[in-house]
């Protein structure tokens, strides 16, 4: 991704969606994914749980450069002003360029216009890069489930972080 192309943040719309599912298949990692790595038929990469509004999508010039999901941490009505990170994924051409960092500010932007009083996530405990990522920002370690995943033979921690708005 050419350094002279503007970065550009916007809410993703239901035309987005062939696309974000190919970056996050072409993303996959157990560095960030719990989940088998997709196979096909792939799913439809927004639902009901995960709508275009609730996308914010990173553009470079005409290519997407990642995306961010907020969702609602749980279906509880007393828990509705805390919105969570339920995904982040960058592009490997455009890693390093800041759109991580573009998108998690555009997050806290989104979570305080929608009157959330708190932004939480949950990070795998090996993925340095994420978590000081989501430190730099303003987040912080609220808790770990030590051992929670058992990924590539391996039992990682899941961190969870969160940050006031």
């Amino acid at each position: 991704m050419p350094e002279s192309r503007e970065l550009r943040i916007r809410v993703a719309t239901p035309d987005d969606g062939d696309g974000l599912a190919l970056l996050d298949r072409l993303a996959w990692s157990h560095l960030h994914a719990v989940m088998p790595q997709p196979q096909p038929p792939y799913p439809p990469f927004f639902t009901d749980r995960h709508t275009p509004e609730d996308c914010l999508v990173a553009e470079s010039g005409d290519r997407l450069a990642g995306y961010l999901r907020l969702g609602f941490p749980t279906p509880v009505e007393a828990n509705r002003h805390v919105l969570q990170i339920q995904g982040l994924v960058v592009s490997e051409e455009a890693r390093g360029r800041g759109v991580g960092r573009a998108l998690v500010r555009a997050a806290v932007d989104e979570a305080r216009r929608r009157g959330a009083r708190r932004l939480t996530l949950r990070v795998l405990a090996h993925n340095t890069p994420a978590r000081g990522l989501y430190e730099a920002e303003g987040f912080v370690v609220e808790g770990v489930l030590p051992e929670e995943f058992r990924l590539d033979g391996k039992y990682v921690d899941d961190v969870l972080m969160g940050r006031f708005l």
